[in-house]
């Protein structure tokens, strides 16, 4: 039970890292980048953008993020998971919280840019970018702050689990 445990939180832990990474990555450069473009620009990128993170590596990532979390919550019940579990469960909450922002802020307002068409013929980019800009940015913020937390919290559980975990032999 021990390995499986383990390897359950380490999975939990990497998956949460590289999504925090993700979201840090667009909070530091993509959308700081973006901001100094025109609006053309700018919405035909975060158009393509939001079709080219629809893929495989980021699926099993974001999506299997929190069902990882959540068996190294479930595998940690026992009296010996006692000191870890606490780190995991709150782990676990933030990245919820992280899957709502995403899915009531962020997706919405991703569908609304891809359906103001093509940049090229599209009226009115600027009302488009105002509409969706500002918000997206400040909740990617609120998102990554969330999944930092939440891979902080795993890396210490990590800590902790080598701690009450007995060497082998």
């Amino acid at each position: 039970m021990t390995p499986f445990r383990s390897v359950a939180l380490i999975a939990a832990t990497i998956t949460v890292g590289l999504v925090a990474g993700l979201l840090y990555a667009y909070a530091c450069s993509v959308m700081p980048g973006l901001a100094r473009t025109d609006d053309r620009t700018f919405v035909g990128a975060m158009q393509r953008i939001n079709v080219a993170i629809l893929n495989g590596w980021f699926a099993v990532c974001f999506a299997g993020a929190l069902p990882l979390v959540a068996l190294a919550a479930g595998l940690h019940l026992g009296r010996d998971g006692r000191p870890v579990l606490p780190w995991i469960v709150a782990a676990l909450v933030l990245y919820a919280v992280v899957l709502v922002i995403t899915f009531r802020v962020n997706v919405p307002l991703n569908n609304a840019l891809n359906a103001a068409g093509d940049p090229g013929g599209a009226a009115d980019l600027a009302a488009v970018r105002e509409r969706f800009e500002g918000v997206w940015v400040r909740w990617n913020i609120a998102r990554t702050v969330a999944c930092v937390a939440a891979f902080s919290c795993l890396a210490w559980a990590l800590v902790l689990h080598g701690r009450v975990v007995p060497p082998a032999g």
